[in-house]
C-alpha cells in the first residue's frame, strides 16, 4: 500500500468513525446523505459541526468582548448582573441546555444574537413587529441545588452566534455551569451533517470559504416544517412554532428570521443548494406548499405559510422559475405533472398583464426591497423573460399537447423585443429601470439582462452592461441604485453570474471577494455564513430606512439569497454545469480569471459529477489541462480557450492539433470565437491545451 493510500484509508476510518452514533431532530425519519460524496482535504472548509450536539468554542467577556478562555466545560457567574458570553465560533440555531448547580435563589437568563455588536442581556431582533425586542428567556431557581434547564421548544432559536448567560439574583447566589450544549435544528433529516454533496476547491483559500459559508448558510435554511416563525408576530420575545408546511425539512429565507418559504429568495438559494449539500427534497416541499396555497385567480403568496403574505408579481413568478429550476436538477416529472394545472394558472395570470407596448404591467408591487416597483418595471419584465423561457421547457416535459411550448416561446420572444426597444438606454448602453425617461438603471435588471439571456452574452450590448455594472462597486461590494447606499449580496449574486455569463471572470472574483471577502473576514459577523445585506459604510444596517425600522439587529447573518458564489463558483469559474435534466446533458466549460487550479463536483439521480482544469503560466505561454467525469449515459460540451493559432490540443491522450484539427480528426471539436468546444459521452476524459 502506498502512502497516499494508505493516508486516503486513515481518513476513510476516521470519517465513517466519525459518522456512527449521529441522529437526525428529534424523530424526524433519516432520509439524507450519511456520507458525502467527495470525501476529501477540502472537507476542513466545511463549517457544519461534525455532531448534532454541540458546544461553545470560547468564553467571552461581555464588557470588552474579548476571549476570556477556550470553553472547556466549567464556568460560573458570582453575583446580580453577572454575566458571560459563549461563543460557538460559528452560526447555529436549536435548542440549548445547561447543568448548573446554584448557592442560592435567582435566574439564569440566556440572550442570542448573530452579530458580535449585539451581545448582552437581550437578544437580537428577529420577531417582525418592532415593537419591542426579542429579550432573553430565563431559568429560575428557588435555592441551592442542582438545575438542568432546556429551554422550550417554541422558543427555539434559529440562527446565533453567540449565547450570554446572566445571573439574576437578590441572594448573591453563584452559578457553577457544568455543561452548556445546543441540540442542532437544521438539516432535520440528516444525520451526518457534513455528508454534503457537492464540493469546490480551488488555488484561493479565499473563495474556499466563501463557496463553503454559502453551502453552510443554505444548509441552516433547511429547517423542522414546524419551526416557522410565529403569526401573529409577538411584539415582545420570540416563538418559532410556526407551520411552514408538510413533510419533515422545508427550506426557508433565514435561519434566524423570517423562517418563512420566499420563493424570491429560492431563485438564489437553490442552485447553491444543488451543487453544495443536494439537499432537493426541502426545496420540494417549499414549492408544494406554494401550490398548495395558490389563489383563486391563479396568483401566488408572495410568501409561505404562516406569513402567507401577498401582492408581488415577481415572487409570483419566482415560484414559477423555482418550478423548472428543481424540476431541471430532479428531473421530478411526478411532480411538474401533480402541479401543472397551476401552473397553466399561473402563468395565465400573470401573462394577463402584459400590455401595450408588450411589456409585463406590474401590479403586485412587493418585490424584494428596491424602493420603486410598478408599471412596466424592467427587473419585473426581465423575471418575467426567465419565466417565459423555462416554462417552454416545462411544456415540453410535461408532456403538453396543446403546444404551449411554442407558445410560452413566442410569447418571450416578443417580450425580449419589447424591453430592448423601450427599456434600452442608448446614452449608457445600459437598462433603464423602466420604459420612461428615468435615469435610474438599476443594478438587478441589467445583471438578470445578460444571465437570463435577454442580451446575447456575447453582444457588444451585454459587454456594455457588464462594464456599466462596475461603476456602482465600492471598497465593499456594489451599491444598489435602486435601493440607494445598500449592497444587496443577493442582487450582486445575479451579477456575479452575469460577469461569468459574458465571459467576464475576472470581474466576478474581484467582486466576490470584495464584497463577500468582506463580511467572511468581519469580526463581527457569524464568520461562517451570508450575511441578509449591508450598507455601503460597513456597517450592518441593511434596509434601516425601508422597512427594518432601523434596527440594525434584525438583519439576518445566515440568508440563503446571499450563496450565489457557491452556484457561481462550480457552474461558472470550475465551468461544469447540467445542460439538461438530472445532467443528460452537461457542459464543461472553464474561467480562469487568476486561479491557477479548481475542482469541484456534484451529485443528481443519474450519479456523480467532477471536473478539474489547472493552468501554468509564464511570461511567454499559457498551458493547461482539464479532465471531467460524468456518469454514463450522459453527453457533454466541453468548450475551452483557444491560446491562439497552432493551438495544440490533446483528448484522452490523442492529440488533436493544427493543421489535423482542420482536416477533421476529431470532427466534433470545432472553434467559436475564441473557445474549442466538442461533444464527448459520459465517462472520464482528461484534455490537454498549449500553445504550439
Amino acid at each position: 500500500m502506498t502512502a497516499s493510500m494508505l493516508l486516503r484509508f486513515c481518513w476513510l476510518f476516521a470519517f465513517t468513525h466519525l459518522t456512527l452514533g449521529q441522529s437526525c431532530w428529534r424523530d424526524t425519519l433519516c432520509t439524507g446523505p450519511e456520507q458525502a460524496a467527495f470525501p476529501g482535504a477540502w472537507d476542513s472548509n466545511i463549517f457544519a459541526p461534525a455532531s448534532r450536539i454541540v458546544s461553545p468554542a470560547q468564553i467571552l467577556s461581555l464588557s470588552s468582548g474579548e476571549s476570556i478562555s477556550n470553553y472547556t466545560g466549567p464556568a460560573s457567574l458570582s453575583g446580580n448582573g453577572s454575566a458571560l458570553v459563549f461563543d460557538f465560533g460559528k452560526e447555529v440555531g436549536g435548542i440549548a441546555t445547561l447543568d448548573y448547580s446554584t448557592t442560592a435563589s435567582g435566574a439564569v437568563g440566556l440572550a442570542f444574537t448573530e452579530g458580535k455588536n449585539w451581545i448582552g442581556e437581550w437578544s437580537d431582533s428577529s420577531n417582525g413587529e418592532f415593537k419591542g425586542p426579542d429579550g432573553a428567556i430565563y431559568s429560575n431557581f428557588s435555592g441551592a441545588g442542582d438545575v438542568t434547564y432546556t429551554m422550550p421548544d417554541l422558543r427555539l432559536r434559529g440562527g446565533f452566534r453567540y449565547l450570554t448567560l446572566f445571573l439574576i439574583t437578590d441572594q448573591n447566589a453563584t452559578v457553577s455551569f457544568s455543561n452548556i450544549s445546543l441540540e442542532i435544528a437544521f438539516q432535520p433529516t440528516w444525520s451526518n451533517l457534513q455528508a454534503y454533496q457537492g464540493y469546490f476547491h480551488s488555488s484561493d483559500e479565499m473563495l474556499n470559504k466563501i463557496w463553503y459559508s454559502g453551502a453552510y448558510t443554505v444548509q441552516t435554511n433547511a429547517v423542522p416544517v414546524n419551526t416557522g416563525r410565529q403569526v401573529p408576530f409577538l411584539t415582545v420575545g420570540w416563538a418559532n412554532n410556526g407551520t411552514l408546511g408538510n413533510g419533515s425539512t422545508i427550506i426557508v429565507d433565514g435561519a434566524k428570521r423570517d423562517r418563512a418559504v420566499w420563493p424570491g429568495d429560492m431563485g438564489v438559494a437553490v442552485p447553491s443548494t444543488f451543487v453544495s449539500i443536494g439537499d432537493l427534497e426541502s426545496v420540494k416541499n417549499a414549492l408544494q406548499v406554494m401550490y398548495n396555497y395558490q389563489n383563486g385567480d391563479g396568483s401566488f403568496p408572495e410568501a409561505g405559510p404562516p406569513l402567507l403574505q401577498q401582492g408581488s408579481d415577481t415572487y409570483h413568478m419566482w415560484t414559477m422559475i423555482g418550478t423548472y429550476n428543481y424540476v431541471f436538477y430532479t428531473n421530478d416529472t411526478a411532480f411538474l405533472q401533480q402541479n401543472w394545472a397551476g401552473y397553466t394558472r399561473a402563468m395565465n395570470y400573470i401573462y394577463a398583464k402584459v400590455l401595450s407596448p408588450g411589456l409585463l404591467n406590474v401590479t403586485g408591487t412587493r418585490d424584494w426591497a428596491r424602493w420603486q416597483q410598478g408599471w412596466n418595471n424592467s427587473e419585473a419584465n426581465m423575471i418575467l423573460y426567465r419565466t417565459l423561457t423555462t416554462g417552454s421547457s416545462l411544456a415540453t416535459w410535461v408532456g403538453d399537447t396543446t403546444n404551449l411550448s411554442s407558445t410560452y416561446a413566442s410569447r418571450a420572444a416578443a417580450l425580449q423585443t419589447a424591453i430592448t426597444t423601450y427599456c434600452w438606454d442608448p446614452t449608457t448602453s445600459t437598462f433603464k429601470d423602466n420604459a420612461t425617461d428615468t435615469t435610474l438603471h438599476p443594478q438587478d435588471a441589467n445583471s438578470m439582462s445578460i444571465l437570463f439571456s435577454v442580451l446575447d452574452a456575447n453582444s457588444t450590448a451585454a459587454q456594455s452592461v457588464s462594464s456599466a455594472l462596475t461603476q456602482n462597486w465600492g471598497p465593499i461590494g456594489a451599491v444598489s441604485p435602486e435601493l440607494p447606499n445598500n449592497i444587496s449580496p443577493f442582487i450582486s449574486s445575479f451579477e456575479i453570474q452575469a460577469h461569468l455569463a459574458s465571459g467576464n471572470p475576472q470581474r466576478a472574483l474581484d467582486l466576490i471577494r470584495r464584497s463577500w471577502g468582506w463580511y467572511l473576514n468581519n469580526p463581527n459577523g457569524s464568520q461562517s455564513t451570508v450575511i441578509e445585506g449591508y450598507l455601503f459604510n460597513g456597517s450592518f444596517g441593511y434596509r434601516n430606512s425601508r422597512g427594518y425600522d432601523y434596527d440594525s439587529s434584525y438583519v439576518s447573518h445566515s440568508h440563503g439569497w446571499s450563496s450565489g458564489p457557491t452556484s457561481a463558483l462550480t457552474e461558472w469559474v470550475l465551468g461544469l454545469r447540467i445542460t439538461d435534466r438530472a445532467g443528460s446533458q452537461w457542459t464543461m466549460a472553464p474561467q480562469f480569471g487568476d486561479l491557477s487550479f479548481a475542482e469541484g463536483g456534484f451529485t443528481t439521480v443519474l450519479g456523480k459529477f467532477s471536473g478539474a482544469w489547472q493552468v501554468q503560466r509564464n511570461a511567454t505561454y499559457v498551458n493547461y489541462s482539464a479532465n471531467v467525469t460524468t456518469p454514463g449515459g450522459t453527453t457533454g460540451e466541453i468548450v475551452l480557450p483557444s491560446l491562439g493559432d497552432g493551438t495544440q490540443v490533446s483528448v484522452d491522450g490523442e492529440r488533436i492539433g493544427g493543421q489535423e484539427r482542420r482536416r477533421g480528426m476529431l470532427s466534433s471539436l470545432v472553434q467559436v470565437g475564441t473557445n474549442l468546444k466538442f461533444t464527448v459521452e459520459g465517462g472520464a476524459h482528461s484534455v490537454e491545451v498549449r500553445a504550439s
